[in-house]
């Protein structure tokens, strides 16, 4: 079981997925959760972002990650246990690989205060209490600092891609 992750939104994704599976889900968020027998994750980003380059003319990065890595950066977010108040201001930042050593060293934590990051090898937890549309700590920031791609979902996307996930490997949403 795939998750994709993709700014882009729209019916692009019927094609693209029909070429891989007729098994897959697609939500609002720009997300398309889908089984595949495909298991080499860096293919099927290549797969799928090539697919809506020749289809729609749209270069666009693409990050597939699995559900269990998916299950893990949930179960493992350190900034859960401090933020008990509102899980609305957490967030999740997808990497397309993991940063080198010296870029990381270069962003200071406190300078972005009250907002709060930690960074994983792909993956960044935010705590952003004035809302993510408020922080600089956003997508940009992370790829020109970082120099990697990068992709934010809410905590509440990530939980409901998860379940989603569950649905299709139950069976549940296919009649």
């Amino acid at each position: 079981m795939l998750v994709y992750y993709c700014s882009m939104c729209g019916y692009m994704y019927v094609i693209v997925f029909k070429v891989l599976t007729d098994n897959y889900k697609y939500i609002q968020s720009g997300n398309v959760v889908f089984q595949s027998v495909e298991t080499n994750l860096d293919e099927l980003e290549i797969l799928i972002s090539d697919g809506i380059l020749n289809g729609y003319a749209l270069n666009v990065p693409v990050l597939v990650r699995e559900v269990s890595e998916l299950k893990y950066i949930l179960a493992q977010n350190p900034l859960l246990g401090e933020i008990e108040d509102d899980i609305t201001k957490l967030h999740i930042t997808f990497l397309s690989k993991a940063p080198e050593k010296s870029f990381l060293e270069s962003i200071d934590n406190s300078v972005y205060l009250p907002d709060k990051f930690f960074i994983t090898e792909r993956t960044i937890y935010l705590f952003c209490p004035n809302g993510y549309g408020n922080t600089k700590l956003s997508n940009n920031f992370f790829e020109n600092k970082l120099k990697v791609s990068a992709t934010t979902r809410n905590l509440r996307t990530l939980m409901e891609l998860v379940k989603l996930c569950d649905q299709i490997d139950s069976k549940d949403l296919w009649y």
